[in-house]
């Protein structure tokens, strides 16, 4: 038999043991975000240390952070061979309104051959999955081709706050040659997507302050400057009616798509009308130049969020409000700094700053854009073990979103990622009835495990 072969025999057979195994996972409600489902979390890390331990790996160990623990693991003895540092995370979201959920989020449930639970997609599910293609390569030939680490954290539904001092003060035991995280999605059902860049954030609030207090618009309007006419004279400084970005060096950094990667996304034949549908709009707007892929995926963006001042009660109020603010992000692409960005915000703001008003600018938590080059060898390997098991052609994607610790591994570790996710956008992870296909599920225990021999035969 092939190794795949051999791997879709071990995965058959013990497929009812490995789901029951994932569902004492699942059955965990490690909540980051909640202070009372500390102790959960505690078990959740310490569950995990005892699934490695199983699987015979080495220097296991639990360490605390002023946050939540991270996990690490070790198998070291493929002399020659690359090195895969996993990354993934076992804390989950909360799981309120409980009422809309069909079945309990922390009692797994298997309805139409797809998984229900808080976690099952983003991200237990997919973490469970590098723990069985480990487990199946030890029984089905007694060791590893590639040399593997492993990281797991139980903060990034918070933003991994502690995680980037982690790395940075455990560089050494985290070198490697690649970065392996399966937290993203496919293309589509059936459809396998390899993500080889993210977009970074950043964002500020900006505060207007004009007079002291609000006052009669009959006595003083026309007089006196509106803070929220103000404001919108800022907003509206911005962009021009196309949608493109007005601030001044914004787009000096940033790096265009090459001709190879807009091919790619032609050839995905991806449906605009469909997208008019789906949010309920007549037009798409946007960035001239360039598809909604193009714009969504690659090219860096700037919203308001929120636009707050002034009355807006039940009828109406004459005044000329004294304040007034508004929330904008910035969605960034490779070689943009979110400093720089910011800075170039407050420039901008000064500039276009109207008179009678004082402006102030509150910063956001940052978060920098990654990209692993189309054409990296990890990135095509990925590609090949998703047509194996699949059988079409794998779409090769980025993230319009935005997951700051893979730019932070980037920057820390100066490693490529491989972004190989297994979920659907229409799992409701963050929402009520989360769930995982159990297709996806197995098909992507063979990719991943596929995927070490693809790697270990590629010269190091």
């Amino acid at each position: 038999m092939t190794q795949l072969e051999t791997l879709n025999a071990y995965f058959t057979e013990h497929r009812e043991a490995h789901l029951n195994e994932l569902n004492e996972f699942l059955r965990i409600p490690s909540i980051s975000s909640l202070s009372e489902h500390k102790g959960d979390i505690q078990h959740a890390a310490e569950w995990l240390a005892d699934a490695f331990k199983k699987l015979n790996l080495e220097n296991i160990a639990i360490t605390q952070t002023a946050g939540h623990p991270v996990v690490y693991a070790e198998w070291l003895h493929a002399e020659g061979k690359p090195t895969i540092l996993f990354y993934g995370h076992y804390d989950v979201q909360p799981v309120d309104p409980l009422h809309l959920w069909e079945t309990e989020p922390f009692n797994p449930t298997i309805r139409d051959n797809k998984l229900f639970a808080r976690g099952a997609s983003d991200d237990k599910g997919q973490v469970f999955m590098h723990l069985k293609m480990i487990e199946a390569l030890f029984a089905t030939t007694g060791t590893l081709p590639v040399n593997v680490k492993f990281i797991y954290e139980g903060e990034e539904e918070i933003g991994s706050p502690h995680l980037p001092a982690y790395v940075e003060e455990h560089k050494e035991k985290l070198a490697a040659d690649l970065i392996l995280i399966s937290d993203t999605g496919l293309y589509g059902p059936g459809k396998p997507a390899v993500c080889y860049g993210l977009r970074g954030l950043t964002g500020v609030q900006i505060d207007v302050r004009g007079a002291k207090g609000d006052l009669h618009s009959g006595l003083y309007g026309g007089g006196v400057q509106n803070a929220i006419h103000a404001l919108t004279e800022i907003l509206a400084s911005f962009r021009d009616e196309h949608g493109t970005i007005q601030v001044e060096g914004f787009y000096d950094k940033v790096l265009p798509l090459t001709e190879e990667e807009r091919e790619a996304y032609r050839a995905l034949g991806f449906d605009e009308e469909s997208v008019k549908e789906e949010v309920g709009v007549s037009e798409l707007f946007g960035e001239a130049g360039y598809s909604y892929l193009e714009r969504t995926w690659a090219r860096p963006t700037l919203e308001v969020n929120g636009v707050f001042g002034g009355f807006s009660g039940e009828g109406i109020k004459t005044v000329l409000p004294a304040e007034a603010g508004a929330k904008i992000t910035c969605r960034l692409v490779p070689n943009q700094d979110p400093e720089e960005i910011v800075a170039l915000l407050k420039a901008h703001i000064e500039k276009h700053k109207p008179t009678g008003v004082e402006v102030t600018i509150s910063e956001f938590d940052k978060g920098r854009p990654f990209l692993t080059p189309f054409d990296h060898p990890f990135i095509q390997a990925a590609g090949r073990s998703y047509e194996k098991v699949y059988n079409v052609p794998t779409a090769y994607t980025r993230g319009g979103g935005s997951i700051p610790i893979v730019a932070a591994f980037d920057e820390i570790l100066d490693l490529p990622v491989v972004l190989m996710g297994f979920g659907l956008s229409s799992e409701n992870f963050h929402a009520p009835n989360e769930h995982f296909h159990l297709e996806n599920f197995d098909k992507g225990l063979r990719v991943l495990g596929d995927y070490l021999y693809e790697v270990a035969a590629l010269e190091k």
